[in-house]
């Protein structure tokens, strides 16, 4: 094969048992790798009703065929499994060098089964394929983990471990590789404590093979020029982050401020991508092959906060900010540093903090509940607390380590849980943009930005400008860019390659690294191949349209203040035309037809 190395590995930490095995030519073409080649092998292998913490649950690492290339910025993986914070199909994609590695080391994948007796880890080493102790690991957070075993195996090795949090199982416990990045969302790293797995260590000495490099080469080039020359994916990104967005998503009104209570907050400029880069930046960061590096290399030297490491990005800064209505920049660093550290999803953390401020607000929960600590908004020493006690395991952390949803709904108000199919929505408010709302609403892994980013042409403006504020086509776009992330992040490239190329420009690429031909309709239906089996398997495993929802506050509460004041998310004017273009009946099940046509 090109592109693909053809072989991934099975492990059995029951058995303690490691196989290698073939993988098919035909399942790659139809399914590219990564996100799509774990879903296929979760819906065939995977019963849906399993228990996400169980044994009979399924862990899959699964690079594409252009990552370990030079392709632009093709360095993802995806861990796909069952997320434990809320029931559905979870694919997390993460950069990094662990992706390249596994496939420099000879594979494309490994299916993890079972659980293991005790702590251990997976050593990869090109043929050297290694189930080792890891007792002396367990409890170490994510740094002192990947420093213990690269001294044990090999100084250039890629780590995939979790912290603290996830031997815990914390049911939105990341998976973190080279200590800032993270496969970060559904809980993927509560499915990896549960068998008993630290990590994952890999050296690769190979090379991923292309059938005509200069061919390849040129597709590169072209597709590289596109992206240098756009101003987000070329300069903006680079010089400020994703951090970037707070302002541009405050000036819409649409920067969801106290738990999702207004969309607008007036010192959004204290946390946004410029403060950043004037106050915590050492560096931008980029992952394996990037030409975009969006990361921040950090560090906050108020004696309070102080800490180094990476981030925080958008979604993080606005978690611990403006949803918490806390406009310190180094207090919401250094929870970032806590949740890295520890191995946390700080969307969910951020918003769990969120929602219990807003049950304090009303009543629900006091300081006996929270361990004497008043949950205000506002309060940035309360809110760095709750995320330590969450990381550490200790009194109203436990409950928090639930998600929102479970905590808020343990009081009797899951109201307050801004989530959809109860995974945290992110920094996104739908009551101004509408087609974002209708995203979260019909995500395969509940309130998701990066399954479908409309905000790029209802925000950015890119490719073209649509009213935020309409929901007219707003259906036919969320499919697009839903079914286009689906087949992208099975390829192996990162999601921000789109600010400057798309579809017809990664086909181009998978073509000349493949040697298959990969059309852009071609690319464009294994995106909805792979979106329906997701439904396929969600539907199974008993969500129903019932669950294709938005809190009630985004429909029935309008925006308070701000250039969006007064409005609400229409999702009922936009939810039936989905289902209908999705080729889906009115009950939100793919047509016999539809998968007739899509081959499933």
């Amino acid at each position: 094969m090109y592109g693909w190395i053809g072989r991934y590995l099975r492990i059995d930490l029951n058995s303690g048992t490691v196989r290698k095995e073939a993988l098919s030519a035909d399942l790659v073409k139809k399914y590219l790798g990564a996100r799509g080649l774990g879903t296929h092998f979760m819906m065939t292998e995977v019963d849906p009703k399993v228990d996400p913490l169980s044994p009979q649950n399924k862990l899959i690492f699964a690079a594409g065929p252009l990552s370990g290339t030079n392709a632009p910025s093709a360095s993802h993986f995806d861990v796909v499994s069952k997320g434990p914070l809320n029931g559905t199909i979870a694919a997390s994609s993460s950069g990094g060098l662990f992706g390249p590695m596994l496939k420099y080391a000879g594979y494309d994948m490994i299916i993890l089964e079972g659980r293991a007796k005790n702590p251990v880890y997976l050593w990869i080493g090109d043929d050297v394929v290694e189930i080792r102790d890891a007792a002396d690991l367990w409890g170490k957070t994510v740094p002192d983990t990947t420093e213990a075993i690269r001294s044990a195996t090999d100084e250039e090795a890629s780590v995939a471990c979790i912290g603290p949090a996830g031997e815990r199982q914390v049911l939105f416990a990341n998976i973190m590789n080279e200590c800032g990045r993270a496969a970060g969302r559904s809980g993927v790293g509560a499915v990896m404590g549960s068998k008993n797995l630290k990590a994952i260590a890999v050296r690769g000495t190979g090379a991923v093979r292309v059938p005509d490099i200069k061919a390849f080469r040129d597709a590169v080039v072209r597709a590289s020029a596109k992206i240098k020359a756009n101003s987000v994916g070329g300069a903006g990104l680079r010089n400020y982050g994703t951090d970037v967005l707070v302002n541009i998503l405050n000036t819409v009104g649409g920067l969801p401020t106290r738990n999702f209570t207004d969309g607008y907050f007036p010192t959004a400029d204290k946390v946004g991508g410029e403060s950043l880069a004037k106050q915590v930046l050492i560096r931008p960061r980029g992952c394996f092959a990037c030409i975009i590096s969006c990361g921040r290399a950090s560090k906050v030297t108020n004696p309070k906060f102080e800490g180094h490491g990476e981030g925080p990005e958008y979604e993080t800064a606005w978690a611990f900010g403006p949803d918490c209505g806390i406009d310190n920049l180094d207090a919401i660093t250094k929870a970032n540093y806590i949740c890295n550290d520890y191995g946390m999803d700080t969307i969910t953390m951020g918003s769990s903090v969120a929602c219990a401020m807003d049950l304090f607000t009303h009543g629900v929960i006091t300081t006996k509940d929270t361990d004497g600590i008043a949950l205000n908004f506002g309060d940035e020493d309360a809110m760095l607390e709750m995320v330590r006690k969450t990381a550490e395991g200790e009194g109203f952390g436990r409950k928090l380590a639930l998600g929102s949803y479970r905590m808020a709904e343990s009081y009797g108000h899951p109201e307050y849980s801004m989530t959809c199919k109860k995974q945290e929505m992110p920094a996104y408010d739908p009551r101004a943009i509408q087609g974002i709302g209708l995203n979260f609403a019909t995500g395969n892994r509940g309130g998701c930005h990066v399954r479908g980013y409309t905000i790029s042409p209802e925000v950015l403006g890119q490719p073209v400008k649509m009213d935020p504020r309409a929901t007219e086509g707003k259906p036919a776009l969320d499919i697009t860019f839903q079914d286009l992330t689906a087949a992208l992040d099975s390829s192996g490239m990162c999601l921000f390659t789109t600010f400057g190329i798309g579809a017809e420009d990664i086909a181009e690429l998978l073509s000349a690294a493949t040697g298959m031909t990969f059309t852009t309709e071609e690319f464009m239906k294994i995106g909805a191949r792979i979106w329906n089996l997701e439904r396929l398997f969600n539907l199974q495993a008993g969500f129903t349209t019932a669950d294709d929802t938005l809190p009630e506050r985004l429909t029935k509460n309008p925006i308070l203040t701000g250039p969006s004041k007064g409005l609400v998310n229409r999702l009922g004017e936009m939810l039936p035309e989905y289902y209908k273009l999705r080729g889906w009946d009115a009950a939100g099940v793919p047509t016999k037809k539809t998968l007739a046509d899509l081959g499933l």
